[in-house]
Protein backbone atom coordinates (compact mmCIF):
# COMPACT_ATOMS: atom_id res chain seq x y z
CA UNK A 1 0.00 0.00 0.00
CA UNK A 2 0.87 3.57 -1.20
CA UNK A 3 1.24 5.90 2.26
CA UNK A 4 1.19 9.22 1.37
CA UNK A 5 0.68 12.90 2.83
CA UNK A 6 -1.97 15.70 2.51
CA UNK A 7 -2.21 19.25 3.41
CA UNK A 8 -5.12 20.18 0.98
CA UNK A 9 -8.58 21.27 2.30
CA UNK A 10 -10.28 17.90 3.34
CA UNK A 11 -13.55 18.40 1.44
CA UNK A 12 -10.65 18.53 -1.97
CA UNK A 13 -9.38 15.11 -0.97
CA UNK A 14 -10.25 12.73 -3.77
CA UNK A 15 -10.49 9.39 -1.96
CA UNK A 16 -12.29 6.09 -2.14
CA UNK A 17 -13.37 6.90 1.74
CA UNK A 18 -12.57 9.89 3.53
CA UNK A 19 -11.84 9.05 7.64
CA UNK A 20 -12.99 11.48 10.33
CA UNK A 21 -12.31 10.33 13.88
CA UNK A 22 -15.10 11.37 16.54
CA UNK A 23 -13.84 12.09 19.66
CA UNK A 24 -16.64 12.31 23.04
CA UNK A 25 -18.01 15.94 23.59
CA UNK A 26 -17.87 16.44 19.59
CA UNK A 27 -21.11 17.57 18.15
CA UNK A 28 -22.42 18.56 14.21
CA UNK A 29 -23.10 21.89 15.57
CA UNK A 30 -19.25 22.73 15.61
CA UNK A 31 -16.23 22.00 14.01
CA UNK A 32 -15.39 19.55 11.23
CA UNK A 33 -18.67 17.48 12.17
CA UNK A 34 -20.51 20.76 11.39
CA UNK A 35 -18.59 21.14 7.85
CA UNK A 36 -19.15 17.35 7.20
CA UNK A 37 -22.63 17.75 8.12
CA UNK A 38 -23.72 20.79 5.57
CA UNK A 39 -21.82 19.35 2.99
CA UNK A 40 -23.52 15.75 3.02
CA UNK A 41 -26.92 17.50 3.44
CA UNK A 42 -27.63 17.26 6.86
CA UNK A 43 -26.75 13.35 7.17
CA UNK A 44 -23.91 13.65 9.65
CA UNK A 45 -26.16 15.29 12.55
CA UNK A 46 -29.10 12.87 11.47
CA UNK A 47 -26.40 9.82 11.44
CA UNK A 48 -26.03 10.98 15.31
CA UNK A 49 -29.81 11.72 16.27
CA UNK A 50 -30.67 7.56 15.38
CA UNK A 51 -27.27 6.59 17.27
CA UNK A 52 -25.17 5.49 14.01
CA UNK A 53 -22.64 7.83 14.93
CA UNK A 54 -20.99 7.28 18.44
CA UNK A 55 -17.29 8.35 19.99
CA UNK A 56 -17.48 5.17 21.98
CA UNK A 57 -13.81 3.79 20.53
CA UNK A 58 -14.22 1.45 17.60
CA UNK A 59 -18.11 2.56 16.79
CA UNK A 60 -18.11 3.63 13.48
CA UNK A 61 -20.77 4.29 10.45
CA UNK A 62 -20.20 4.66 7.07
CA UNK A 63 -21.73 7.37 4.90
CA UNK A 64 -22.18 8.34 1.21
CA UNK A 65 -21.01 11.97 0.80
CA UNK A 66 -23.57 12.78 -1.62
CA UNK A 67 -21.18 14.75 -4.05
CA UNK A 68 -20.86 17.23 -0.84
CA UNK A 69 -17.13 16.54 -0.44
CA UNK A 70 -14.36 14.73 -3.07
CA UNK A 71 -14.22 12.05 -1.85
CA UNK A 72 -17.36 9.34 -2.72
CA UNK A 73 -17.86 8.27 1.34
CA UNK A 74 -17.23 8.77 4.67
CA UNK A 75 -16.49 6.82 7.86
CA UNK A 76 -16.74 8.49 10.54
CA UNK A 77 -15.00 5.94 13.27
CA UNK A 78 -15.34 6.82 17.41
CA UNK A 79 -12.10 7.69 19.17
CA UNK A 80 -13.13 7.49 22.63
CA UNK A 81 -12.25 10.27 24.86
CA UNK A 82 -9.67 12.79 23.59
CA UNK A 83 -7.99 13.47 26.90
CA UNK A 84 -4.99 12.02 27.18
CA UNK A 85 -4.81 10.33 23.86
CA UNK A 86 -1.59 8.71 22.68
CA UNK A 87 0.73 7.16 19.50
CA UNK A 88 -0.30 3.67 20.33
CA UNK A 89 -4.20 4.94 20.34
CA UNK A 90 -4.16 6.62 17.34
CA UNK A 91 -2.02 3.92 15.68
CA UNK A 92 -5.16 1.51 16.37
CA UNK A 93 -7.48 3.84 15.28
CA UNK A 94 -5.96 4.17 11.86
CA UNK A 95 -5.60 0.44 11.52
CA UNK A 96 -8.72 -0.26 12.57
CA UNK A 97 -10.49 2.44 10.33
CA UNK A 98 -7.84 1.36 7.27
CA UNK A 99 -9.48 -2.11 7.40
CA UNK A 100 -12.60 -1.21 7.39
CA UNK A 101 -12.31 0.47 4.18
CA UNK A 102 -10.27 -2.25 2.51
CA UNK A 103 -13.15 -4.63 3.85
CA UNK A 104 -15.20 -2.19 1.44
CA UNK A 105 -13.41 -2.70 -1.20
CA UNK A 106 -12.45 0.87 -1.10
CA UNK A 107 -8.83 1.35 -2.93
CA UNK A 108 -8.22 4.56 -1.72
CA UNK A 109 -8.62 6.32 1.77
CA UNK A 110 -7.29 9.36 3.69
CA UNK A 111 -7.53 9.95 7.66
CA UNK A 112 -7.88 13.55 8.51
CA UNK A 113 -6.26 14.74 11.66
CA UNK A 114 -8.19 16.96 13.52
CA UNK A 115 -6.68 19.50 15.50
CA UNK A 116 -6.14 17.13 18.44
CA UNK A 117 -4.65 14.44 16.00
CA UNK A 118 -2.51 17.33 14.20
CA UNK A 119 0.97 16.58 16.20
CA UNK A 120 4.27 15.15 14.09
CA UNK A 121 3.98 11.93 16.74
CA UNK A 122 0.42 11.40 15.53
CA UNK A 123 0.98 11.95 11.84
CA UNK A 124 3.58 9.15 12.10
CA UNK A 125 1.34 7.19 14.39
CA UNK A 126 -1.30 6.93 11.67
CA UNK A 127 0.61 5.85 9.00
CA UNK A 128 1.74 2.95 10.82
CA UNK A 129 -1.77 1.62 12.02
CA UNK A 130 -2.98 1.96 8.47
CA UNK A 131 0.53 0.22 6.97
CA UNK A 132 -0.01 -2.43 10.07
CA UNK A 133 -4.01 -2.71 9.70
CA UNK A 134 -4.31 -3.60 6.07
CA UNK A 135 -1.84 -6.79 6.41
CA UNK A 136 -3.67 -9.93 6.01
CA UNK A 137 -1.86 -13.47 6.17
CA UNK A 138 -3.91 -14.93 3.08
CA UNK A 139 -0.45 -15.37 0.90
CA UNK A 140 -1.60 -18.85 0.33
CA UNK A 141 -5.30 -18.55 -0.42
CA UNK A 142 -6.57 -19.15 -3.94
CA UNK A 143 -7.79 -15.86 -5.30
CA UNK A 144 -10.42 -15.32 -7.59
CA UNK A 145 -10.24 -13.32 -10.95
CA UNK A 146 -13.27 -11.63 -9.47
CA UNK A 147 -12.29 -11.10 -5.78
CA UNK A 148 -12.57 -7.20 -4.91
CA UNK A 149 -9.76 -5.00 -5.28
CA UNK A 150 -7.35 -4.54 -1.80
CA UNK A 151 -6.65 -0.90 -0.58
CA UNK A 152 -3.99 0.59 -2.66
CA UNK A 153 -3.16 4.41 -1.47
CA UNK A 154 -3.61 5.25 2.13
CA UNK A 155 -3.24 9.41 2.98
CA UNK A 156 -2.64 10.90 6.41
CA UNK A 157 -3.94 14.44 5.92
CA UNK A 158 -3.62 17.44 8.05
CA UNK A 159 -4.65 21.35 7.20
CA UNK A 160 -2.08 22.25 10.52
CA UNK A 161 1.48 20.74 9.92
CA UNK A 162 3.78 21.95 7.47
CA UNK A 163 4.21 19.98 4.02
CA UNK A 164 7.77 18.63 4.75
CA UNK A 165 7.25 17.98 8.32
CA UNK A 166 3.89 15.94 7.61
CA UNK A 167 5.31 13.92 4.91
CA UNK A 168 8.71 13.72 6.60
CA UNK A 169 6.00 12.00 9.82
CA UNK A 170 4.37 9.85 7.34
CA UNK A 171 7.08 8.10 5.29
CA UNK A 172 9.14 7.04 8.74
CA UNK A 173 5.84 5.96 9.74
CA UNK A 174 5.18 3.77 6.64
CA UNK A 175 8.94 3.11 6.61
CA UNK A 176 9.03 1.39 10.55
CA UNK A 177 5.38 -0.49 9.38
CA UNK A 178 6.50 -1.72 6.58
CA UNK A 179 9.95 -3.89 8.09
CA UNK A 180 7.57 -4.74 10.73
CA UNK A 181 5.11 -6.01 8.32
CA UNK A 182 7.88 -7.55 6.80
CA UNK A 183 8.59 -9.13 9.83
CA UNK A 184 5.14 -10.16 9.74
CA UNK A 185 5.46 -12.05 6.43
CA UNK A 186 8.25 -14.12 7.91
CA UNK A 187 6.25 -15.24 11.36
CA UNK A 188 3.38 -16.11 8.66
CA UNK A 189 5.10 -18.43 6.59
CA UNK A 190 4.41 -22.32 7.05
CA UNK A 191 7.39 -23.74 8.24
CA UNK A 192 7.11 -26.31 4.84
CA UNK A 193 8.44 -22.95 3.41
CA UNK A 194 10.02 -20.96 6.35
CA UNK A 195 12.96 -23.10 7.03
CA UNK A 196 16.53 -21.62 8.53
CA UNK A 197 17.63 -22.14 4.93
CA UNK A 198 14.78 -19.68 3.39
CA UNK A 199 14.95 -17.41 6.74
CA UNK A 200 18.80 -17.14 5.52
CA UNK A 201 17.95 -16.51 2.49
CA UNK A 202 15.19 -13.47 2.97
CA UNK A 203 18.02 -12.04 5.09
CA UNK A 204 20.14 -12.16 2.84
CA UNK A 205 17.85 -10.58 0.28
CA UNK A 206 16.75 -7.46 2.11
CA UNK A 207 20.21 -7.06 2.92
CA UNK A 208 21.32 -7.10 -0.75
CA UNK A 209 18.53 -4.17 -1.16
CA UNK A 210 18.94 -2.19 1.65
CA UNK A 211 22.96 -2.46 1.57
CA UNK A 212 23.94 -4.07 4.98
CA UNK A 213 26.37 -6.66 4.88
CA UNK A 214 25.36 -10.08 5.12
CA UNK A 215 26.80 -13.82 5.82
CA UNK A 216 25.55 -16.95 6.85
CA UNK A 217 27.21 -19.57 9.13
CA UNK A 218 26.31 -23.00 7.79
CA UNK A 219 26.79 -26.22 10.53
CA UNK A 220 30.14 -26.82 9.41
CA UNK A 221 31.67 -23.72 10.26
CA UNK A 222 29.45 -23.72 13.58
CA UNK A 223 31.48 -27.20 14.35
CA UNK A 224 34.11 -26.06 13.91
CA UNK A 225 34.04 -23.19 15.88
CA UNK A 226 32.66 -25.04 18.51
CA UNK A 227 29.13 -24.11 18.55
CA UNK A 228 27.75 -26.89 20.58
CA UNK A 229 24.40 -25.40 21.95
CA UNK A 230 23.16 -24.19 18.94
CA UNK A 231 24.03 -27.20 16.75
CA UNK A 232 22.25 -29.79 19.23
CA UNK A 233 19.29 -28.04 19.02
CA UNK A 234 19.14 -28.98 15.21
CA UNK A 235 20.23 -32.00 15.23
CA UNK A 236 16.74 -33.78 15.18
CA UNK A 237 15.76 -31.95 12.10
CA UNK A 238 17.16 -32.72 8.13
CA UNK A 239 16.99 -29.26 7.81
CA UNK A 240 20.67 -27.65 8.13
CA UNK A 241 20.97 -24.93 11.57
CA UNK A 242 22.55 -21.00 10.17
CA UNK A 243 23.52 -18.34 12.12
CA UNK A 244 22.17 -15.29 9.78
CA UNK A 245 24.52 -12.43 10.94
CA UNK A 246 23.54 -8.94 9.42
CA UNK A 247 25.89 -5.90 9.88
CA UNK A 248 24.66 -2.02 10.17
CA UNK A 249 27.84 0.76 10.64
CA UNK A 250 27.24 4.49 9.39
CA UNK A 251 29.83 7.18 10.19
CA UNK A 252 32.98 7.76 8.05
CA UNK A 253 32.38 3.98 6.31
CA UNK A 254 29.28 4.57 5.41
CA UNK A 255 25.68 2.60 5.34
CA UNK A 256 27.26 -1.26 4.47
CA UNK A 257 30.67 -1.35 5.60
CA UNK A 258 31.75 -4.21 7.43
CA UNK A 259 31.30 -4.38 11.16
CA UNK A 260 35.15 -5.25 11.79
CA UNK A 261 35.74 -7.71 14.48
CA UNK A 262 37.08 -7.12 17.67
CA UNK A 263 37.66 -4.19 19.55
CA UNK A 264 36.62 -0.53 18.49
CA UNK A 265 36.61 2.73 19.72
CA UNK A 266 32.83 3.04 18.59
CA UNK A 267 29.98 1.14 20.28
CA UNK A 268 28.75 -1.79 18.81
CA UNK A 269 24.85 -3.05 19.75
CA UNK A 270 24.27 -6.92 18.85
CA UNK A 271 20.39 -7.40 18.10
CA UNK A 272 19.89 -11.31 18.48
CA UNK A 273 16.55 -12.68 17.73
CA UNK A 274 16.08 -16.23 18.64
CA UNK A 275 15.13 -18.07 15.00
CA UNK A 276 13.23 -21.61 15.48
CA UNK A 277 11.63 -22.03 12.69
CA UNK A 278 9.12 -24.83 13.85
CA UNK A 279 9.38 -25.94 17.56
CA UNK A 280 7.68 -29.35 18.39
CA UNK A 281 9.52 -29.16 21.64
CA UNK A 282 11.37 -32.17 20.68
CA UNK A 283 11.60 -35.23 22.61
CA UNK A 284 10.02 -33.33 25.18
CA UNK A 285 7.45 -33.06 22.67
CA UNK A 286 4.33 -30.01 23.42
CA UNK A 287 1.10 -31.34 23.13
CA UNK A 288 -0.79 -31.42 19.48
CA UNK A 289 -3.68 -28.79 20.36
CA UNK A 290 -2.04 -25.30 18.80
CA UNK A 291 1.36 -26.54 18.16
CA UNK A 292 0.74 -25.22 14.04
CA UNK A 293 0.93 -21.86 15.68
CA UNK A 294 5.02 -23.06 17.05
CA UNK A 295 5.91 -22.15 13.38
CA UNK A 296 6.11 -18.47 15.31
CA UNK A 297 8.83 -19.78 17.57
CA UNK A 298 11.16 -16.98 14.89
CA UNK A 299 9.49 -14.13 15.96
CA UNK A 300 12.42 -13.14 17.72
CA UNK A 301 14.23 -13.57 14.47
CA UNK A 302 12.00 -11.72 12.59
CA UNK A 303 12.27 -8.84 14.45
CA UNK A 304 15.86 -8.38 14.62
CA UNK A 305 15.44 -8.73 10.65
CA UNK A 306 12.98 -6.02 10.68
CA UNK A 307 14.62 -3.85 13.00
CA UNK A 308 18.10 -3.74 10.56
CA UNK A 309 15.62 -2.73 7.37
CA UNK A 310 14.64 0.14 9.54
CA UNK A 311 17.86 1.00 10.44
CA UNK A 312 19.45 0.80 6.89
CA UNK A 313 17.35 2.96 5.75
CA UNK A 314 16.58 5.43 8.33
CA UNK A 315 20.57 5.59 8.96
CA UNK A 316 21.39 6.94 12.40
CA UNK A 317 25.07 7.05 13.71
CA UNK A 318 25.54 3.73 14.75
CA UNK A 319 27.20 0.01 14.80
CA UNK A 320 25.16 -2.64 15.14
CA UNK A 321 25.17 -6.56 14.66
CA UNK A 322 22.35 -8.57 13.82
CA UNK A 323 22.29 -12.23 14.54
CA UNK A 324 19.75 -14.90 13.88
CA UNK A 325 20.31 -18.57 15.19
CA UNK A 326 17.97 -20.47 13.13
CA UNK A 327 17.39 -23.54 13.56
CA UNK A 328 13.81 -26.21 13.99
CA UNK A 329 13.50 -28.52 17.26
CA UNK A 330 12.08 -31.41 16.04
CA UNK A 331 12.08 -35.41 17.75
CA UNK A 332 14.76 -38.48 15.71
CA UNK A 333 16.56 -40.63 16.29
CA UNK A 334 19.08 -38.00 15.95
CA UNK A 335 17.74 -35.63 18.30
CA UNK A 336 19.73 -34.53 21.82
CA UNK A 337 17.93 -35.76 24.83
CA UNK A 338 16.65 -34.99 28.35
CA UNK A 339 19.69 -35.79 30.39
CA UNK A 340 22.40 -34.83 27.74
CA UNK A 341 25.46 -32.56 28.52
CA UNK A 342 26.07 -30.24 25.64
CA UNK A 343 29.38 -27.74 25.41
CA UNK A 344 28.15 -24.32 24.43
CA UNK A 345 30.44 -21.80 22.09
CA UNK A 346 31.53 -19.99 25.48
CA UNK A 347 33.44 -23.64 26.83
CA UNK A 348 30.43 -23.77 29.81
CA UNK A 349 28.74 -26.91 29.90
CA UNK A 350 24.81 -27.60 29.94
CA UNK A 351 22.85 -30.21 31.39
CA UNK A 352 19.27 -30.47 29.17
CA UNK A 353 16.72 -30.55 31.20
CA UNK A 354 13.92 -30.02 29.04
CA UNK A 355 14.30 -29.90 25.25
CA UNK A 356 11.83 -27.76 25.05
CA UNK A 357 13.91 -25.30 26.76
CA UNK A 358 15.90 -25.17 22.99
CA UNK A 359 15.65 -21.12 22.45
CA UNK A 360 17.84 -20.36 25.13
CA UNK A 361 20.48 -23.04 23.79
CA UNK A 362 20.79 -21.50 20.23
CA UNK A 363 20.86 -18.23 22.01
CA UNK A 364 23.45 -18.49 24.31
CA UNK A 365 25.77 -19.51 21.72
CA UNK A 366 24.83 -16.39 19.81
CA UNK A 367 25.41 -14.45 22.32
CA UNK A 368 29.21 -15.62 22.89
CA UNK A 369 29.76 -14.74 19.22
CA UNK A 370 28.38 -11.84 19.35
CA UNK A 371 30.73 -10.99 22.51
CA UNK A 372 33.72 -12.44 20.27
CA UNK A 373 32.99 -10.09 17.76
CA UNK A 374 33.28 -7.03 19.73
CA UNK A 375 29.52 -6.19 20.86
CA UNK A 376 29.74 -3.75 23.69
CA UNK A 377 25.98 -4.28 24.28
CA UNK A 378 23.52 -7.23 23.97
CA UNK A 379 19.90 -7.30 23.78
CA UNK A 380 17.90 -10.28 22.86
CA UNK A 381 14.44 -11.13 21.82
CA UNK A 382 12.81 -14.43 21.91
CA UNK A 383 9.68 -15.91 21.77
CA UNK A 384 11.13 -17.97 25.03
CA UNK A 385 9.07 -18.73 27.76
CA UNK A 386 5.08 -19.90 27.99
CA UNK A 387 5.37 -18.50 31.37
CA UNK A 388 5.50 -15.11 30.33
CA UNK A 389 2.31 -15.08 28.57
CA UNK A 390 0.35 -16.58 31.61
CA UNK A 391 1.99 -13.32 33.59
CA UNK A 392 2.18 -10.44 30.94
CA UNK A 393 -0.40 -12.26 28.48
CA UNK A 394 -0.42 -9.95 25.08
CA UNK A 395 -0.43 -6.67 26.30
CA UNK A 396 3.35 -6.49 27.19
CA UNK A 397 6.63 -7.91 26.80
CA UNK A 398 9.22 -9.34 29.57
CA UNK A 399 12.35 -7.01 29.83
CA UNK A 400 15.15 -7.78 32.25
CA UNK A 401 18.87 -7.69 31.71
CA UNK A 402 22.18 -7.05 34.34
CA UNK A 403 21.91 -3.33 33.33
CA UNK A 404 19.50 -1.03 34.32
CA UNK A 405 19.88 1.96 32.23
CA UNK A 406 19.45 -0.31 29.46
CA UNK A 407 16.31 -1.79 30.39
CA UNK A 408 14.82 2.05 31.14
CA UNK A 409 16.22 2.76 27.38
CA UNK A 410 14.37 -0.25 26.26
CA UNK A 411 11.35 0.43 28.14
CA UNK A 412 10.72 4.00 26.98
CA UNK A 413 11.83 2.76 23.19
CA UNK A 414 8.63 0.74 23.76
CA UNK A 415 6.37 3.15 25.02
CA UNK A 416 7.45 5.13 21.74
CA UNK A 417 6.56 2.22 19.38
CA UNK A 418 3.88 1.00 20.49
CA UNK A 419 5.26 -2.46 21.60
CA UNK A 420 5.57 -2.12 25.41
CA UNK A 421 7.31 -3.76 27.91
CA UNK A 422 7.57 -4.55 32.07
CA UNK A 423 10.69 -5.35 33.58
CA UNK A 424 11.54 -8.51 35.61
CA UNK A 425 13.40 -8.80 38.72
CA UNK A 426 16.26 -10.86 39.04
CA UNK A 427 17.15 -11.59 42.16
CA UNK A 428 20.23 -14.07 42.74
CA UNK A 429 18.14 -16.56 44.55
CA UNK A 430 15.99 -17.63 41.06
CA UNK A 431 19.24 -18.96 39.85
CA UNK A 432 19.71 -21.81 42.51
CA UNK A 433 16.89 -23.34 40.27
CA UNK A 434 18.62 -24.15 37.27
CA UNK A 435 22.15 -25.45 39.48
CA UNK A 436 23.34 -28.67 37.81
CA UNK A 437 24.76 -31.34 39.56
CA UNK A 438 26.96 -32.90 36.84
CA UNK A 439 26.96 -29.47 34.21
CA UNK A 440 28.28 -26.08 34.61
CA UNK A 441 24.01 -25.10 34.56
CA UNK A 442 20.52 -26.60 33.52
CA UNK A 443 18.48 -25.59 30.34
CA UNK A 444 15.25 -25.42 32.58
CA UNK A 445 14.22 -25.38 36.63
CA UNK A 446 11.02 -26.55 37.93
CA UNK A 447 7.72 -24.60 36.60
CA UNK A 448 8.09 -21.46 39.40
CA UNK A 449 9.56 -18.46 38.15
CA UNK A 450 10.36 -20.23 34.66
CA UNK A 451 10.44 -16.56 32.56
CA UNK A 452 13.38 -15.05 34.84
CA UNK A 453 15.45 -18.58 35.46
CA UNK A 454 15.40 -18.57 31.61
CA UNK A 455 16.61 -14.67 31.68
CA UNK A 456 19.29 -15.98 34.22
CA UNK A 457 20.55 -19.07 32.08
CA UNK A 458 21.52 -16.90 29.24
CA UNK A 459 23.27 -14.04 31.89
CA UNK A 460 25.74 -16.79 32.71
CA UNK A 461 26.70 -16.29 29.06
CA UNK A 462 27.16 -12.55 28.77
CA UNK A 463 29.67 -11.84 31.31
CA UNK A 464 30.40 -8.12 32.31
CA UNK A 465 29.04 -6.77 28.85
CA UNK A 466 25.94 -5.01 29.19
CA UNK A 467 22.90 -6.81 28.01
CA UNK A 468 18.56 -6.81 28.14
CA UNK A 469 16.83 -9.82 27.48
CA UNK A 470 13.15 -9.29 25.79
CA UNK A 471 10.67 -12.03 25.96
CA UNK A 472 8.25 -11.33 23.29
CA UNK A 473 6.10 -15.07 23.67
CA UNK A 474 2.75 -13.42 24.34
CA UNK A 475 3.15 -10.33 22.01
CA UNK A 476 4.64 -12.20 19.03
CA UNK A 477 1.57 -13.95 18.19
CA UNK A 478 -2.16 -12.79 18.60
CA UNK A 479 -4.82 -15.55 19.42
CA UNK A 480 -7.21 -13.41 17.42
CA UNK A 481 -8.60 -10.50 14.86
CA UNK A 482 -8.56 -7.37 16.88
CA UNK A 483 -10.24 -3.87 15.17
CA UNK A 484 -6.88 -3.06 14.44
CA UNK A 485 -4.68 -6.21 13.20
CA UNK A 486 -5.36 -9.36 11.61
CA UNK A 487 -4.62 -12.58 13.81
CA UNK A 488 -0.90 -14.01 13.88
CA UNK A 489 2.28 -13.27 13.73
CA UNK A 490 2.47 -9.38 15.01
CA UNK A 491 6.39 -8.31 14.14
CA UNK A 492 6.61 -7.26 17.76
CA UNK A 493 10.14 -5.81 18.76
CA UNK A 494 10.77 -4.47 15.39
CA UNK A 495 10.10 -0.74 15.97
CA UNK A 496 11.35 -1.21 19.96
CA UNK A 497 14.59 -2.85 18.72
CA UNK A 498 14.67 0.16 15.64
CA UNK A 499 14.03 2.84 18.06
CA UNK A 500 15.82 1.75 20.99
CA UNK A 501 19.11 2.39 18.31
CA UNK A 502 17.93 5.40 16.97
CA UNK A 503 17.25 7.26 20.22
CA UNK A 504 20.82 6.29 21.55
CA UNK A 505 22.70 7.23 18.39
CA UNK A 506 20.71 10.53 19.19
CA UNK A 507 21.65 10.93 22.27
CA UNK A 508 25.82 10.18 21.94
CA UNK A 509 25.72 12.37 19.30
Amino acid sequence: MKTTASTIPFKEIKADVLIVPVFEGDSPQAGILAELNAATGGQVALAFERGEISPKRDRWTLLDSRGGISAARLLVYGAGSSAGIGPVSVQRLAGAAARIADQKAASSAAIFLSSVLSTVEFAQAAAEGATLGVLTPDFYVTKDDDAPHRLEEFAVASNSLSEGSLSEAVERGALMAEATNFARELGFAPSNDMTPSELARRAEEMASREGLQYEALGEDRMKQMGMGALLAVSRGSQEPARLIVLRYESGDRGVGAAVPAGKSDRELIALIGKGITFDSGGISIKPALNMEEMKYDMGGGAAVIGAMQILARLRPNARVLGLVPASENLPSGRAFKPGDVIRSLSGKTIEVANTDAEGRLVLCDAITYAIEQGATMLVDAATLTGAVVVALGEVRAAVMGNDDELIKSLVAAGERSGERVWPLPMDKEYVDLIKSDIADIRNAGNRTGGSITAGWFLRHFVGETPWAHLDIAGTAWTEREKPYIAKGATGFGTRLLANFVIERARSKN
